[in-house]
């Protein structure tokens, strides 16, 4: 009994730094943010305690533009999971054939995902650009003249241009991990299918599929969450405009935060988006708990 204590004690010992980390870099900031979101507060001058008035105003005033935010993540996710997964999906079961060149096909999928995204934001800036940009020139070389737009400075066009881009991005990374599930699947598996005399298709569908279905829940979680706090590409492109149009909750709290000087009601956002991401992550992981069932 005394030996089992001890051994419990050096496992937490050994266990206690990155304790102290986790708690430090991430439970403190939330507590911290949940803290400041009851106050009125521009960050420098005296606190106002409020208590729940900025999650009252945050649903309820147009000023904040919330909800429209929000809007705009979730449309974000719904293409995320039903285009870019698909998508990736589709690459990962042909790649996983072992087709001629699959680790070159790897690395060039893969690629925009190691590629900082402020210099995808610039690179779209300038595909996207309305004079010299190549999407204007391509389609004024084709005789499409009235199709080219200023894609980012228009309102009907600003969102889903900025849109492109954010799904294009990461593409190769949701590939990598349902390659990664696809080539883990025991290949006698697949041999037993086709001896039966299933199709690419059927063995695709009743082995493969289900076999990574872990994965696949692993991936519409990253999807979904991703979309939520999706920023840094979105901010280079348009910071959120023209008009708010492409405005999403992580836009808006830096908003709220740095020119509207609302520190409490930044750290309102930041907590709704802490609570969005883990009732979303539970409430997926929940379907895919009963369809197993």
């Amino acid at each position: 009994m005394k030996r089992m204590y001890s051994n419990k004690l050096h496992i937490l010992l050994f266990l206690l730094p990155a304790l102290i980390l986790f708690c430090g870099v991430l439970i403190a900031p939330i507590g911290a943010s949940a803290y400041f979101s009851l106050f009125n507060w521009n960050g420098f001058g005296p606190k106002v305690f409020i208590g729940l008035n900025n999650y009252k105003e945050l649903f309820t005033s147009n000023s904040i533009g919330f909800m429209k935010a929000l809007r705009n993540s979730l449309l974000l996710a719904g293409l995320s999971v039903f285009l870019q997964l698909p998508l990736a999906l589709g690459l990962a079961l042909v790649l996983g054939k072992k087709v001629r060149g699959e680790r070159l096909f790897l690395s060039v999928y893969f690629m925009p995902v190691l590629i900082s995204t402020v210099v995808i934001g610039q690179l779209w800036l300038k595909i996207y650009n309305p004079d010299y940009g190549i999407l204007n020139v391509f389609l004024r070389k084709v005789g499409l003249d009235s199709w080219a737009k200023i894609w980012l400075g228009t309102k009907k066009t600003a969102l889903g241009a900025v849109f492109v881009p954010t799904l294009w991005q990461y593409v190769g990374y949701h590939m990598l991990l349902l390659y990664a599930g696809v080539k883990s699947v025991p290949p006698e598996l697949r041999e037993a299918a086709m001896l039966d005399g299933a199709s690419d298709g059927q063995v695709n569908r009743y082995i493969v599929l289900p076999y990574i279905k872990p994965i696949i829940r692993i991936s519409v979680i990253f999807a979904v969450t991703g979309s939520l706090k999706s920023f840094d590409l979105i901010y280079v492109l348009t910071n959120g405009g023209p008009m708010h149009a492409t405005e999403v909750p992580s836009t808006l709290m830096i908003n709220m935060l740095f020119l509207r000087n609302r520190y409490g009601m930044g750290s309102t956002i930041a907590v709704m988006l802490i609570v969005l991401c883990f009732g979303f992550a539970l409430l997926i992981s929940a379907i895919f708990r009963e369809e197993k069932e």
